[in-house]
């Protein structure tokens, strides 16, 4: 303790091989970075754009054959002036649309159905054909983006706003669904949408009195707004969904549970100032409740959020602790499920990228046997995330922190992960070892034989040849610093592009000279 305590933490810091490792906005930026990889892999997990398709019509075997009755018939007798011919079209129109596979959508806008189709959203004094109208729209909203903007090109968008107070539940809750396609379709869709007035009234429906299969929909409609980056949602639109999240995320239904944890995970995926919006709505605490669930569709992103946020500012991470999100950490490092393991241990490593009371946290849950245990047992992609994890802990902890990482076996797994291929990977772990190595210099004896009988000191020395010279140089470091033989060739020659320093064997029956 007596180099602790004459040796300042920034001074150590200072020391290690990889400076930017030491810088906290440096580390804030690359563990936001490497999150990207992880939420491409679960984008597709909750649906952009959803499809009504009636169970108890069987409209693929009745609208499979338009030999009889063309679409440009179809869409001239919806123009009919006789009501009965009209909403009969209308209605044949919506059940094509239906089809469970390839429906025809190309094939009607061609076929100028979709003014027509918005005109009838108006038609307040019928409202079957008004519903049958939402209905298709919805469908052809449902499809590629081309098609969705066909339908907000003609101006449908409003309408479906204004239908948010239909009297008709039933044209409402369609328009909720039309509504939901489009804005799912990216941030400009979004965008469009909450220029023309959709969200005081979507967010108004989240009320005791709604009903759930209307909430549902309601709750996928939210998450949609929420989830588009480029750019992101606007922050007044924001605050005023939170109050409704904040309620939606302590609901007992599974599906409305399910999208407003998404919700709250596109929304912590942003900058500090959203994600602080998002602590501030008092949403944290409940959130980290869903850390307990054993549905898995509730808790990836509950889970994802909860990770978000601690990707934020140490005080912002410190909320997702004070709320008690480590203890929920040994149950879900040892799932069943991949996937939320290696987003457990992303978290973990966010957390160990902060302060050393959080760090303290981190060990005080039990969790860096775990830890060590998924960087020598889980998937690689796992094992990455792992790798980050302990290195980032010698960078912020204490020497005792990192004392008590080495007590728990850090050195033999970070040694038997040296000889993976990726470079990044390969320079954490060195770093990490180097930090480690660093902090008990010169009385390093100790994790100098841990080193070399765990098969290190061998794959370090390999990495000598390594074709990048980062990795050559970190590892040339390690040997020349802490492993010197006695005949030791001078210094490190100046263009480090990968020399390798070996005796030539004698050949059988000595040197003839």
């Amino acid at each position: 303790n007596e180099y602790k305590s004459y040796l300042s933490m920034s001074d150590r810091i200072k020391c290690y091989k990889n400076q930017a490792f030491g810088d906290k906005e440096e580390m804030r930026r690359r563990r936001k970075d490497g999150a990207v990889q992880l939420r491409k892999e679960k984008r597709n997990e909750n649906m952009l754009k959803r499809r009504n398709i009636p169970l108890d019509e069987d409209v693929d075997e009745e609208y499979n054959d338009t030999e009889d009755q063309t679409f440009a018939l179809l869409v001239k007798n919806a123009a009919s002036t006789n009501m009965e011919t009209r909403q009969d079209a209308v209605q044949q129109i919506r059940k094509s649309l239906s089809k469970s596979n390839n429906p025809p959508i190309d094939a009607l806008i061609q076929a100028g159905v979709v003014p027509l189709l918005v005109t009838f959203l108006d038609c307040d004094e019928n409202a079957t054909l008004q519903f049958e109208a939402t209905w298709a729209l919805t469908n052809i909203a449902s499809g590629t983006s081309e098609q969705t903007r066909v339908v907000v090109q003609h101006g449908a968008v409003p309408k479906f706003v204004r239908l948010l107070s239909s009297a008709h539940e039933h044209v409402l809750e369609q328009s909720v669904w039309a509504l939901g396609n489009i804005i799912g379709d990216g941030a400009d869709c979004r965008n469009y949408a909450i220029h023309h007035g959709v969200v005081d009234p979507i967010v108004n429906f989240v009320r005791s009195s709604t009903p759930l299969t209307l909430l549902r929909n309601i709750v996928w409609v939210i998450a949609n707004l929420c989830r588009s980056k480029n750019p992101s949602a606007p922050m007044d639109m924001i605050e005023k969904v939170l109050p409704a999240l904040q309620e939606l995320v302590q609901h007992s239904d599974s599906e409305v549970l399910t999208d407003a944890c998404w919700a709250l995970s596109y929304l912590t995926d942003g900058s500090d100032e959203q994600i602080q919006l998002v602590i501030n709505s008092k949403v944290v605490p409940h959130l980290v409740n869903n850390l307990s669930q054993t549905d898995v569709r509730i808790l990836t992103p509950a889970l994802r959020a909860v990770g978000n946020i601690v990707t934020g500012s140490e005080k912002q991470t410190q909320v997702a602790i004070d709320n008690g999100c480590l203890q929920y950490f040994p149950t879900l490092l040892q799932h069943y499920k991949d996937s939320i393991v290696k987003e457990a241990v992303w978290t973990i490593s966010n957390i160990t990228a902060g302060t050393t009371n959080q760090i303290q946290s981190v060990i005080d849950a039990e969790l860096i046997p775990l830890l060590i245990n998924a960087l020598k047992n889980a998937d690689y992609s796992t094992q990455k995330e792992a790798v980050w994890a302990i290195s980032n802990l010698t960078v912020n902890g204490t020497i005792e922190h990192i004392k008590f990482v080495i007590s728990q076996g850090a050195i033999p797994a970070l040694c038997g992960m040296l000889t993976v291929r990726d470079t990044q990977v390969l320079q954490l772990l060195l770093d990490g070892i180097t930090n480690m190595l660093n902090v008990f210099s010169p009385d390093h004896g100790h994790l100098c034989e841990i080193i070399e009988n765990c098969g290190g000191l061998d794959s370090i020395e390999a990495l000598q040849e390594h074709h990048n010279k980062s990795i050559y140089k970190l590892a040339y470091d390690i040997i020349d610093k802490y492993f010197p033989s006695d005949d030791d060739i001078g210094e490190m020659p100046d263009d480090m592009t990968g020399f390798s320093f070996q005796q030539p064997e004698a050949p059988s029956g000595g040197f003839n000279f």
